[in-house]
């Protein structure tokens, strides 16, 4: 009954706030005053009110009712809701021939509104639901492994999900598979479907998402198979990628000489030195190439550092699990305030230019670091590396060398067009923030 009662609301809630934003496209157009727009024919929200009804329905079809889906993963479907009912409408529009009585500019701004604020009213109003316990659901975890706690702990701090574990009573079952036989695993989804009517079944494989992979059935055998596929390694992702990558680098290219003069006044005042700092590091196919940064260390760093470690051995073993140290002597005034907010690394849009790198992409590693990279080496080097990615906006030095690597792998063989849109506007909030960076 609850869950149907937030499903109600959510839905009751998404529909009034379509129409309010018709009202506010009404006022919106009404209101300009450009030379070069037509005169606005008003409209009545009866007339409007198929558009609305095509959006819901869509929503319904993408199951944003059915499941609690993350913040990311939910917002992605909104985005693709909203832009095949934008082109339906215009579709039914055309084919109908009243095109004439609805104003092109009046449909563009409503659902450049939707686009934009729907969003951010629908995590807002599940953080009130969530407050008042209506949009809560209970769940069991099941599990072996020392991702069970990983797994609950994320539950409870990611309110969007709307779950509360629990022990005792409850609504849905997810099971983490590793550390269970076939059988024990089968018998434990045959014991709790009834109980409840879904089970959740998280797959040994972690490095691998199935959220976009083709299921095929043979029914004669009764069994199915996943379609597992290196995402980034594909031409015409590479492609996409390669457009995506250099439309952002070219936005950013003009940030880049926006900033530039008054970073080299402040680098220049703080020490004496060069401007950018060069370092060889590893692209793709294990090719060398420079990378560049501006300079935040002193000309004498490394006496600086032999002194520090001298007083201080213990940092020795700190830089071999996070390859930083806690308080680097070798850092100036003006390089920490660049390394807090990552202004340090904008000179490497000119990598990007230089089709060395990639603007999102697996970290540019040291040379040095080649044999760490192990076996995943040959995956891991067959892309460019970025400028931000996946390490960067998931704790960047705050992770040891085998995180890292584990999510430069889920990266390569994950990738997507959403993916990286994902992780720039993490990266964004990250440098906001100044999280991760010392």
């Amino acid at each position: 009954m609850r869950k149907f009662l937030a499903k109600s609301i959510l839905i009751i809630a998404d529909f009034l706030w379509l129409v309010g934003l018709f009202y506010a496209t009404l006022y919106i157009c009404k209101n300009i005053t450009w030379e070069a727009v037509p005169s606005f024919a008003p409209i009545t929200l009866r007339d409007f009110l198929f558009v609305i009804f095509i959006i819901v329905l869509l929503f319904y079809y993408e199951k944003i009712y059915d499941f609690r889906f993350d913040f990311w993963q939910e917002l992605l479907k909104i985005f693709k809701s909203l832009l095949i009912a934008f082109f339906i409408v215009l579709a039914l529009l055309a084919l109908t021939k009243t095109n004439l009585r609805y104003s092109r500019l009046f449909i563009l701004i409503y659902f450049a509104l939707a686009l934009f604020t729907l969003p951010i009213f629908k995590r807002i109003f599940k953080r009130v639901l969530y407050h008042f316990g209506l949009f809560k659901e209970r769940v069991l975890v099941l599990g072996k492994s020392k991702d069970k706690e990983r797994f609950i702990d994320e539950l409870r701090k990611n309110w969007y999900l709307g779950a509360e574990p629990s022990e005792n009573a409850y609504d849905r079952v997810i099971i983490l598979s590793q550390g269970f036989d076939t059988q024990e695993l089968g018998s434990l989804v045959d014991i709790y479907l009834q109980k409840v009517s879904d089970v959740y079944i998280v797959p040994y494989l972690r490095d691998i998402s199935f959220t976009h992979s083709n299921i095929f059935e043979y029914t004669n055998l009764r069994l199915n198979t996943i379609q597992i596929q290196n995402k980034l390694l594909l031409k015409k992702n590479i492609l996409i990628k390669n457009i995506l990558d250099g439309s952002v680098s070219l936005l950013l290219f003009m940030l880049f000489l926006v900033l530039h003069i008054p970073i080299v006044i402040l680098i220049k005042l703080d020490s004496p030195g060069p401007i950018f700092y060069r370092q060889k590091r590893l692209g793709k196919n294990g090719k060398v190439f420079e990378l560049i940064k501006y300079r935040t260390m002193y000309e004498n760093s490394d006496e600086l550092l032999e002194e520090y470690l001298r007083k201080h051995p213990d940092e020795k073993a700190y830089y071999e699990k996070y390859h930083k140290y806690s308080n680097d002597p070798r850092i100036t005034r003006v390089g920490r305030w660049l390394r807090s907010t990552s202004l340090d690394e904008l000179p490497q849009l000119l990598n990007v230019c230089n089709g060395e790198m990639n603007l999102i992409g697996p970290r540019p590693y040291m040379l040095e670091e080649e044999e760490r990279l192990g076996k995943d080496k040959e995956l891991i080097l067959q892309v460019k590396p970025g400028l931000t990615g996946l390490w960067q906006v998931s704790g960047r030095n705050n992770l040891e060398f085998d995180q890292r690597i584990m999510l430069e792998k889920w990266y390569i063989k994950n990738w997507s067009v959403w993916a990286d849109i994902v992780i720039l506007l993490k990266t964004f909030k990250a440098v906001v923030a100044k999280i991760g960076a010392k």
